[in-house]
């Protein structure tokens, strides 16, 4: 039995309005060619270490990297995500992900808006800051350097959070603009108090235990080995492998 991945024919409807439409010749068999590019995310392989059951694999590779581009890959989670999540709680949360030498040994170009790759004491890493649904299933992410505070990613998330009526989070996002930005807009913070706090912030302890729900996508997201391990100096092309696999995990 072969220990190949392939896509199945339902789940290939649910992708297929996200695809771009192609131009002159017709685009090689997508299931193939996506299929491929999902195995080679997920064993953490060389592009030309791909089994030839996919094809050519600069086919995979020009794809994965054209797509990446125009943003694909974020257009699917987003576009299923909208279609199914269930919002009435969400809660937010971030992550280390380490990055490989060969992702963090050249420097980025100028101009550019960086590697997003930071130093801290657990070595170089990028931070990846999730929202998610009640059931634990990724709604939106946003990335930044491993050195970068948890308040940037709450404040590039404020805006597109979903109509919800809790959001759980834990004190790293416990910042009063923070909340007074949730309450207005309709919903009621679950997030626990800095230890610096004059006064304790009371929350609801009981609803605050299902927040281990956006602990496990990280988990789930890292059984993937160019996400728990970033290979790609491009921080689109990183943020493309994210988001194929919080597709193919949690929405297919």
């Amino acid at each position: 039995m072969s220990d190949l991945y392939w896509l199945t024919d339902e789940q290939m409807a649910r992708l297929q309005p996200f695809f771009p439409k192609s131009h002159g010749r017709p685009r090689v068999d997508d299931r193939r060619v996506l299929s491929g590019t999902v195995f080679v995310n997920r064993n953490g392989l060389r592009w030309c270490d791909a089994p030839k059951d996919y094809g050519p694999h600069k086919t995979l590779y020009n794809r994965w990297k054209r797509w990446g581009e125009r943003g694909v890959f974020l257009r699917m989670t987003e576009g299923l995500a909208a279609a199914e999540a269930v919002p009435k709680t969400v809660m937010i949360d971030a992550t280390y992900l380490k990055a490989h030498r060969t992702a963090s040994s050249v420097r980025a170009k100028r101009g550019s808006r960086g590697r997003l790759i930071g130093r801290t004491k657990g070595g170089m890493n990028t931070k990846l800051q999730a929202v998610s649904d009640a059931d634990g299933r990724p709604l939106s992410f946003f990335m930044t350097a491993g050195q970068v505070s948890d308040y940037t990613g709450a404040a590039a998330l404020l805006d597109d959070l979903p109509k919800a009526q809790w959001l759980l989070g834990d004190r790293g996002y416990d910042a009063n603009w923070f909340r007074d930005g949730l309450e207005a807009k309709g919903i009621q913070p679950c997030i626990t108090g800095r230890r610096s706090r004059n006064e304790p912030v009371r929350y609801d302890k009981r609803h605050y235990r299902r927040r281990s729900r956006i602990e496990a996508i990280f988990s789930r997201l890292k059984a993937w080995r160019r996400v728990t391990t970033r290979y790609d100096r491009c921080p689109t092309v990183f943020f493309s492998a994210v988001a194929l696999a919080a597709t193919v995990i949690f929405w297919l």
